[in-house]
């Protein structure tokens, strides 16, 4: 019972205690809030409450990172345009180009060919006889109407002393007949008859007359003796071939002839006044200049040739008729191939291309048909047009539409070569 009472009064005591505590805290706190509730209404809360920042915390987030997108990207694209920039500026120095255009050099068509005089002829005797004199040489130069030989002709002689002799007896008997038939003794059939008796017989003495004439053998022509086949006492005999007797052989080669014979695919483009060049064996590197002057128009069936004629000058007689030797053609083509520098060509990935530029100086990669290689050229069937101007050894750095400055490539002169032999005659 002790124990149980000291245990309530111990817990009354605490109470009182403790009840008093709590009313000098509430004591403390009356007085210590009275000044706080003074000022209350001047003071804002310092942090936001938890609600605006669950809100606006991703919308700021969201912003920040799209800024960064747009940052980036803005990098990206600028870095790219200054490496275009820097590409251009390094490209327009290094590009030459040519021009891609049809193969306009002349192709060489070389044929055989024998030279021959202008003129050439071979002298018969027109009267039978023997050779009295001989007036010119083997190389000798002649006039037209030169005296060569003369010619002996005994029988000639004979015959037309006898013509003239019959001639004067028919026209004195034509004359007689005249008379008579005027005072009506003969009849006039027998006056014509006489008549034309006294015509025939004049008109074999004039024959003869004009076969005593050809003992004078004359120059048809202005050129130079190539054969004298006669000498003083040479029976001779009227005709020609193998009937007669060949006097003297004359060629005139102040101009020379030169017949070629021009194949069927070549007929086309060789015309009058083309230019050749004749090529002879006797005179290596040297050229003769030539030109044709005539064509025979139509194609042998048989050989599928056409004839041609060059004639060539030789007013210093360096040439001979009868040398054998080579003509020369040039040949243009209207419709050549377009021909692109060979290394202009690529190959690649795609196929064959060039690298093209355009009329406002960009790069365009072309592909192109290739055909036949001629070494220092292509062919080029299908994919380009005359004119368009190429890029010389193209490389990778080449993008597609940069911009570049472009430097013509010289083109060499394909009479060149003419032209050096021409001026070394």
């Amino acid at each position: 019972m002790r124990r149980k009472g000291r245990s309530m009064i111990r817990t009354q005591t605490d109470k009182h205690k403790d009840n008093g505590a709590h009313e000098e805290t509430g004591s403390q706190d009356g007085q210590s809030s009275r000044p706080e509730n003074r000022h209350a209404t001047s003071h804002k809360p310092l942090h936001p409450p938890m609600r605006s920042v669950a809100v606006w915390g991703p919308i700021a987030a969201v912003t920040v990172l799209a800024i960064l997108v747009i940052l980036g990207t803005w990098r990206h694209v600028s870095q790219r345009n200054e490496q275009k920039d820097f590409v251009q500026r390094t490209t327009q120095i290094a590009v030459n180009v040519a021009t891609a255009e049809r193969d306009s050099k002349p192709k060489e068509l070389i044929l055989p060919g024998t030279i021959q005089a202008f003129y050439q002829t071979t002298i018969f005797p027109r009267s039978n006889g023997y050779v009295k004199s001989w007036k010119v040489d083997i190389g000798d130069n002649v006039q037209a109407g030169q005296l060569l030989a003369e010619i002996s002709t005994p029988e000639v002689d004979q015959q037309l002393a006898q013509a003239r002799a019959q001639e004067e007896i028919a026209k004195v008997t034509a004359d007689r007949w005249r008379d008579l038939v005027q005072k009506n003794v003969v009849s006039k059939q027998e006056y014509d008859q006489n008549e034309k008796a006294y015509e025939a017989a004049k008109a074999n003495l004039q024959q003869l007359e004009k076969i005593q004439g050809f003992q004078q053998i004359l120059a048809p022509f202005a050129g130079k003796i190539a054969a004298r086949n006669i000498d003083v006492g040479t029976l001779v005999t009227a005709g020609t071939g193998n009937s007669g007797t060949p006097l003297f052989s004359l060629v005139q080669s102040d101009v020379l002839r030169v017949y070629v014979f021009v194949p069927q695919d070549n007929a086309a483009q060789v015309r009058e006044g083309l230019k050749a060049k004749i090529l002879l064996q006797e005179f290596p590197g040297h050229e003769f200049d030539g030109t044709v002057t005539r064509t025979a128009g139509a194609i042998d069936p048989t050989s599928r040739t056409m004839q041609v004629e060059v004639q060539v000058p030789n007013h210093d007689g360096t040439l001979y008729a009868g040398m054998y030797g080579q003509v020369k053609f040039l040949l243009s083509d209207d419709n050549a191939p377009i021909v692109v520098p060979a290394n202009a060509f690529v190959f690649r990935a795609q196929g064959s291309q060039v690298v093209t530029v355009t009329v406002d100086n960009r790069i365009h990669w072309q592909k192109i048909s290739v055909g036949r290689d001629f070494g220092t050229q292509i062919e080029v069937l299908d994919g380009l047009k005359e004119g368009t101007r190429v890029v010389m050894n193209p490389t990778d750095d080449l993008e597609e539409d940069i911009e570049v400055h472009v430097t013509p490539v010289e083109k060499p002169n394909p009479w060149g070569t003419i032209a050096q032999s021409a001026s070394n005659k």
